[in-house]
């Protein structure tokens, strides 16, 4: 059974790496592959009715989740109706997230008002307080969970950065049925229709938001009010920035949510208590044995808490293995571990075959099979403290090539800061934040913040220990790490278990790949609508601009850039180039100063920037007329001038560095944000050093950039637009891709490719490579 469930789990993921879905048709084949139940169980046909029976179970998996992928990709947005606006009605269906700007939040889709309209039946919708500007705008729209309302929106297909070592939110979106992003149009007429929609799965988030309001209420403004929430209700969106990364950089993000451990210890809890009450009634245990009565009541305390707390794969594998030991232990049953680990495995894949992409499934099933592993096999009994020990370093072990694969890094200080973090947030805060959940329990919510408060200053103190980075290790060195894991932590005794270790070195020690003298390597980043370029050389390497910054909580540096460096295996930079002072280039530019060594900054932007404000290295003003050399290529600065930054008057589009990069590979030139006036002065005085193999189109490709009498200067081969889909800029302008077009250049755009990579080595051709088009994924652009 267990081999089963494994090889049908193993077709669901099989599927979600597929391109394109297959032809339903071949499931026809499935009844062929079944018939191998009908083989002889004994002698040589024991291996072959094995054999068939498990490739039909990973067929089933494949074509069960095939034909779910179908359907969902029929509840699309059609192009034509995408920006357009659309009337509709329907029920907040999550609870709403508080943002900068508004709210965002799920929303049903009951009935279309626009005649012809087709929009999918669930999409995630955003409310907004203020404008661009950050102007507050009249008669806001505020909404509530369980409310049903007429609204006119404008709907997008979701489409997100494509870059490697970077969350995929595409895929994020489509795995909780998120078909559709859009926006509630501020100026049309909307009505709230019913104060609250009766159906069960509405009341649910309804009392969410409820406990949610008044822990905002009882905590007010208090630091770790967020992750009080968490624990409750399953709602992270409060936690700020700052905070995530010390529980990342201390190992215990697994605890900041509504994990296995919470689950099973509210279960456990409630099992003692009914099991202590009810045995005091003999009226009851005649009627029900208090042992069954306390199993019922332990199983839906645990129904009760992941349906308020969201229903997140951690909590779900939990609550799956609880029932199933429920169930066994009302009928009198015994299973073996494995088996109910396996069962609840194939529950939550039925459920749910899109789960397979999260990496909390990953860790929270693997870490309990670790704990299985290497615990299952040892008698006698042991000290508490040596088998906790044995524990935490087990999952230590086991789990760091996977959180390697997912995350380029690893804490060092993980099992130290659980030691404490597990008893503290699963027996004591979490258990006060639950009781702080009812009215008029205020007490308990302000013991649980002051406990977390204790927590995270024991954290603070853990925080400054390094982290382990790395590049990204392949997969086949994360399958041997894995194996080598386990050959380690097999019982002592077993031969040769130091193998274990020689096992995982290919997934520790990476091998980074690295330009020759003379070659360079150019990675356009996807950041939406920005820029951000890494220049790397055989011993040096170079960004050009940071990305925009999204909201006060987050950035293209932190979000994109970090995870995408730290994924190539880049840990410091050699130089950082801010072009100019614009959001969309330098929005990102503290988180990288913030996550690794940068030697220095060449920038137009004034030393006194706040960006600068926890950077005491070299501030390089950027001047035309500067040059350097790294690994036999010639970087030179052609922009702005000297003399502009004494002129006040100069906008920062026009003070944008311009930077030339030649070498016997091939060259690149960088113009940032430059105009036609700027453009036209680089003809006068550059017009030898503007010809390059390859350009990132100046400005995004707006019209007020790209001049034709520039094209034929530079003469590009390949150009590059950096742009967000869909952007309200209208960037690229259809006229300039049509003079680079003319002009016979190879083109590229960010929203259409995700990252570019070009690859100049000299006397080969130039490797051009786009990420989006390398990853393909069944549903992209459907």
């Amino acid at each position: 059974m267990r081999l089963a469930v494994l090889a049908f789990v193993a077709g669901v993921m099989c599927l979600q790496l597929q391109a394109a879905l297959p032809d339903l048709a071949w499931a026809w084949g499935l009844p062929l592959l079944a018939s191998a139940w009908g083989l002889p169980k004994e002698g040589a046909w024991r291996r072959v009715r094995g054999s068939v029976l498990l490739g039909f179970w990973f067929a089933l998996g494949f074509f069960y989740t095939a034909g779910l992928a179908q359907q969902r990709l029929a509840d699309a947005l059609p192009s034509a109706w995408e920006g357009v606006d659309v009337a509709v009605v329907g029920v907040v269906a999550g609870l709403p997230v508080t943002t900068e700007r508004g709210q965002r939040f799920g929303f049903d889709i009951e009935r279309v008002l626009t005649p012809g309209a087709v929009v999918p039946q669930h999409v995630q919708l955003s409310t907004y307080r203020t404008g661009f500007n950050g102007k507050p705008l009249p008669d806001a729209l505020t909404v509530h969970a369980a409310q049903r309302w007429q609204l006119t929106v404008r709907l997008r297909r979701p489409h997100a950065t494509q870059n490697p070592h970077v969350m995929d939110m595409e895929a994020q979106w489509f795995a909780h049925d998120i078909r559709t992003l859009g926006m509630v149009r501020e100026r049309s007429e909307h009505r709230l229709l019913t104060v609250q929609v009766a159906e069960p799965h509405y009341l649910v988030e309804a009392v969410r938001e409820h406990i949610a309001a008044r822990f905002d209420r009882v905590l007010a403004d208090a630091p770790y009010a967020g992750v009080l929430k968490a624990l409750a209700i399953g709602d992270q969106s409060a936690i700020p920035s700052a905070q995530w990364q010390l529980y990342q950089r201390t190992g215990i993000t697994h605890l900041i949510s509504i994990s296995g451990l919470h689950v099973t210890m509210l279960s456990g809890l409630a099992f003692a208590l009914c099991y202590a009450l009810w045995r005091r009634s003999t009226r009851l245990t005649l009627w029900l044995p208090a042992r069954r009565a306390a199993v019922l009541i332990g199983a839906l305390a645990a129904l009760a808490y992941v349906v308020l707390a969201g229903f997140g794969v951690p909590a779900q594998r939990t609550l799956y293995m609880l029932w199933v030991v429920a169930i066994a232990l009302w009928t009198g049953r015994t299973l073996a571990p494995t088996r109910i680990l396996a069962w609840a495995l194939l529950v939550v894949v039925l459920i749910d075959p899109w789960a397979v992409l999260a990496a909390g499934f990953w860790l929270s099933f693997g870490a309990v099979a670790v704990l299985l592993f290497a615990t299952g096999s040892r008698v006698g009994e042991q000290h508490w403290l040596r088998e906790w020990w044995q524990t935490q370093w087990a999952v230590t072990l086991a789990l760091a090539p996977i959180l390697l694969l997912l995350f380029g890094q690893l804490s060092t200080v993980s099992p130290l800061a659980n030691a404490f973090a597990i008893p503290l947030l699963s027996f004591l805060i979490t258990p006060l934040a639950l009781l702080g959940s009812f009215p008029g329990m205020d007490a308990p919510l302000h013991w649980a913040h002051a406990l977390m408060a204790a927590c995270v200053w024991l954290l603070q103190m853990l925080a400054h220990w390094p982290m382990w980075q790395q590049a990204e290790p392949g997969r086949w060195a994360v399958g041997l790490a894995l194996l080598g894991a386990l050959w380690w932590l097999m019982p002592r005794g077993f031969p040769a278990r130091w193998l274990g270790a020689v096992w995982m070195l290919p997934a520790l020690l990476v091998t980074v790949p690295q330009p020759v003298p003379g070659a360079i390597w150019i990675s356009a980043i996807d950041v939406g609508q920005g820029l951000a370029v890494l220049v790397r050389t055989a011993h040096h390497a170079l960004l050009f601009d940071a990305g925009p910054r999204y909201n006060s909580e987050a950035d293209s540096g932190s979000r994109i850039i970090a995870p995408y460096l730290r994924g190539e295996g880049i840990t410091r930079l050699d130089r950082l180039v801010l072009s100019h002072d614009d959001n969309d280039h330098t929005g990102g530019a503290a988180s990288i100063l913030g996550a690794m060594p940068v030697a220095a900054v060449m920038t137009s932007l004034p030393a006194t920037h706040p960006v600068f404000d926890h950077y005491a290295q070299s501030i390089l003003r950027c001047e035309a007329g500067q040059s350097w050399d790294w690994d036999g290529v010639h970087f030179a600065v052609l922009h702005p001038t000297a003399g502009s930054y004494a002129d006040n008057a100069v906008k920062d589009n026009h003070r944008s560095c311009v930077l030339k990069l030649s070498s016997a590979g091939g060259s690149v030139l960088l113009p940032a944000d430059i105009e036609a006036k700027d453009e036209i002065q680089l003809l006068a005085t550059e017009p030898a050093a503007l010809r390059a193999n390859l350009l990132i189109a100046p400005h995004h490709g707006s019209r007020t950039s790209s001049i034709p009498e520039f094209i034929a200067a530079v003469q590009p081969a390949m150009t590059v637009f950096t742009v967000g889909y869909n952007n309200r800029f209208g960037h690229p302008r259809s006229d300039v891709v049509a003079r680079y077009r003319d002009a016979g250049s190879q083109l590229f755009r960010s929203d259409a490719d995700g990252l570019v990579n070009v690859r100049f080595t000299p006397d080969a051709v130039p490797e051009v490579s786009r990420w989006r088009r390398l990853q393909q994924h069944y549903w992209q652009d459907s």
